[in-house]
């Protein structure tokens, strides 16, 4: 991957007020191939976001800080380093514009800023200040308001569709700083974990105060199926918070300190990489077309739409992936040979430079459910391939005949001679045809078309033969008809070796073409194995969240709502023992 040293604006605002990516942090993750774990860190301005994600970041400083009332971060920087616990795979962290800033008085800009950074991120971090109560819940309003602002399928139903929200949506951590309070309930001591969802839990009746109360609450409840909460003391005195980048760890608050090693610890070990519907994983590659096919809706008036991203992923980077595959596989197999090799050289170079292909293929393409662009690499590699076959085999041949003319040289200048024009002249030539075969061969043994190009010379001097044959009076009809069967013969037998040898390589052609098929479904069985696994753990983790959900709204005698999650448990449930995450590979 890319190397950064320090963050790139990823999406900010263009001179007409519209969101834009910028090329640079595109580039950028063009060229990360692998998997991405995307941290999103989203909250009010100026409460220490930046902080956290330089951590993350393994550095100091990086994402700027500030130290004033004024928010230093303009729309979303991105920040890609090798991740420090997965390898294979890259850890993107996006440090996201300060939302309720008066001074834009654009709370849609606002809206749209978390709308992508819960879009683009595997965990979404929400940081801050104070205490979980109604007020800060109130705060989180964006939550309420996702579903107008984004949608999984191009055609939304007439269903409740939070499952759905809920097997896409990243994992939701709540940090909140400078938190002074006991975290104790009832006198008893309890965990962040348990304080959030102390914080969420649903008043019962029906009054629009209660409705409005529970919104937010239901909306965290029912759209993150995985919640996870840190609180932060106050990291140094006022003075020393001015100058957070400089501070050492010696001047920070152990405290302090110590939640963010177990904040740090928990997005390393527990943050997934990034995926969309069914399993599939995103690469930077990926992840750069998507941010562009988000901010386009946006920019264009739409809602950001899942659905129809991941057709849009699927055109743009499956056409692209078999050029890049097609010209791996060309550099790669060209850098390695020169022509003419033996086949089973040929075919084992092959078979490297192909492996390697289809796996440039697997990084970039994205969705190919049918196979059709991998069938089309399949088709265009065998074709490469067949081509070079045929280039191997005309080389071999030039070679072969240089080496033949240079070999069979005297014999050619006793024929213009007529030196076989002789009583016993034929035995001469016979024997000397047979002695300059095998000095050719000798000298052509590692080339595959030496048998070929040496039948065609023999069939050419046939008639050569024939001819000194005729004039040789030392023979007797008998010896005569004799050696004309076993020069006839030899010309068949000599025909047929170069047929063997034709059909040695015919052999190792159809041999290479079913250990492509082979490697192909292997590679593909692979990959859906993968993103099967990961819709099951999709599926297993939305249905544990439904489960939890249920029982807390029966406790609260919401039975109606718990008999809807019920239904929607039991088709999740369905869809788990069917096997409705499978496909076939056709």
């Amino acid at each position: 991957m890319a190397c950064m040293s320090a963050p790139v604006c990823f999406i900010e605002t263009d001179g007409n007020g519209q969101l834009i990516v910028r090329k640079e942090a595109k580039d950028i993750l063009d060229s990360i191939r692998e998997p991405v774990v995307v941290v999103s860190v989203v909250g009010l301005y100026r409460t220490g976001k930046s902080y956290l994600m330089n951590r993350l970041a393994g550095q100091q400083s990086g994402f700027a800080l500030g130290s004033t009332i004024e928010s230093k971060t303009k729309g979303i920087w991105m920040w890609c380093v090798p991740h420090p616990s997965k390898a294979g795979h890259t850890l993107v962290l996006l440090d996201t514009e300060g939302l309720g800033d008066v001074d834009k008085g654009d709370g849609k800009h606002d809206t749209w800023i978390f709308c992508l950074a819960l879009l683009l991120s595997s965990t979404l971090v929400y940081n801050s200040l104070g205490v979980i109560d109604n007020m800060a819940l109130e705060k989180l309003h964006y939550v309420t308001e996702l579903r107008e602002h984004i949608r999984v399928k191009s055609v939304r139903e007439d269903k409740d569709d939070s499952a759905e929200f809920m097997s896409i949506f990243p994992a939701f951590v709540w940090t909140v700083r400078d938190f002074t309070l006991e975290l104790i309930r009832n006198n008893e001591t309890i965990t962040s974990d348990e304080y959030l969802e102390g914080a969420l839990t649903l008043k019962a009746g029906s009054s629009p105060q209660t409705e409005k109360y529970n919104l937010p609450r239901r909306c965290l409840r029912n759209f993150f199926a995985v919640r996870k909460c840190f609180v932060f003391p106050r990291p140094a005195g006022t003075k020393e918070m001015r100058r957070m980048e400089q501070l050492t760890e010696a001047e920070l608050d152990p405290d302090f300190l110590q939640e963010a090693k177990m904040f740090c610890k928990y997005i390393y070990g527990s943050a997934e990489s990034k995926t969309v519907t069914e399993g599939r994983t995103v690469t930077g590659t990926v992840l750069g077309s998507l941010a562009e096919l988000y901010v386009e809706a946006i920019r264009t008036g739409n809602v950001p739409c899942l659905e129809n991203a991941v057709v849009s992923l699927a055109q743009i980077h499956n056409a692209q992936a078999v050029d890049e595959a097609l010209q791996f596989y060309r550099t790669e197999i060209f850098s390695l040979i020169q022509i003419p090799v033996d086949p089973k050289q040929l075919s084992s170079l092959h078979e490297s430079a192909e492996k390697k292909a289809i796996k440039v293929f697997m990084s970039t393409s994205f969705n190919d459910t049918e196979q059709i662009y991998q069938r089309e690499l399949a088709k265009k590699i065998q074709k490469e391939y067949e081509d070079l076959c045929e280039q191997n085999k005309e080389a071999s041949v030039r070679e072969c005949q240089t080496i033949l003319l240079r070999v069979f040289e005297p014999l050619e200048n006793a024929l213009c001679d007529g030196s076989y024009m002789k009583p016993g002249g034929y035995k001469q030539y016979r024997d000397k045809l047979s002695q300059l075969a095998e000095e050719y061969r000798s000298q052509t043994h590692t080339q595959i078309m030496s048998e070929e190009v040496l039948s065609k010379y023999w069939e050419e001097k046939e008639d050569s033969g024939m001819i000194i044959l005729a004039a040789d009076d030392s023979l007797t009809e008998a010896q005569h008809q004799q050696e004309v069967a076993r020069l006839q013969n030899d010309v068949l037998q000599q025909k047929q070796k170069g047929l063997e040898e034709q059909n040695l390589v015919n052999l190792q052609m159809i041999q290479d073409m079913q250990r492509t098929q082979d490697e192909h479904v292997k590679q593909i069985t692979e990959r859906m194995e993968k993103e099967q696994e990961r819709m099951r753990q999709d599926n297993d983790r939305v249905m544990e969240a439904k489960l939890k959900e249920r029982e807390a709204l029966l406790q609260l005698g919401f039975q109606k709502e718990a008999s809807r999650l019920q239904m929607e448990i039991n088709s999740l449930r369905s869809q788990r023992s069917s096997g409705g995450f499978f496909c076939s590979i056709s």
